[in-house]
């Protein structure tokens, strides 16, 4: 039997309007200590991004999300957050933050690949 590995992951979420508390489900975030495994996948469906955002421009979004993909592969290109360990950098992009860019609370779960769970993850919460 092939040995299991604690990961986390949060949901990253679109919310256009943070008082109405709505959001559109658009990527998940894996980290996996034993595996030193921290990635972040997303999709931005344009047409549903279209409609529930009443026109907002995915720009700034995707600025945003390619931010938190550096933050997780770590190094200088990510500023000073990018030098901290895989741990703190995931603790900081899945911190609660009143925006209009939030990521759901941390979850757990066991895998033995934690690139597959990550796939995993994104068919069962965002596409």
């Amino acid at each position: 039997m092939q040995e299991q590995h604690l990961f986390e992951y949060a949901v990253i979420r679109v919310v256009p309007r943070v008082e109405r508390e709505e959001f559109l489900n658009i990527g998940i975030i894996l980290f996996c200590t034993s595996r030193n495994f921290l990635e972040l996948k997303y999709e931005l469906d344009t047409e549903r991004f279209r409609i529930f955002t009443e026109g907002m421009d995915t720009g700034i979004f995707e600025d945003n999300l390619h931010a938190f993909q550096r933050i997780c592969k770590g190094g200088t290109a990510a500023g000073p957050i990018g030098l901290l360990p895989a741990r703190e950098r995931f603790r900081w992009i899945t911190a609660t933050r009143s925006s209009i860019l939030q990521t759901s609370k941390a979850h757990s779960g066991f895998c033995t690949d934690a690139a597959a769970a990550l796939d995993r993850l994104m068919q069962q919460l965002v596409y």
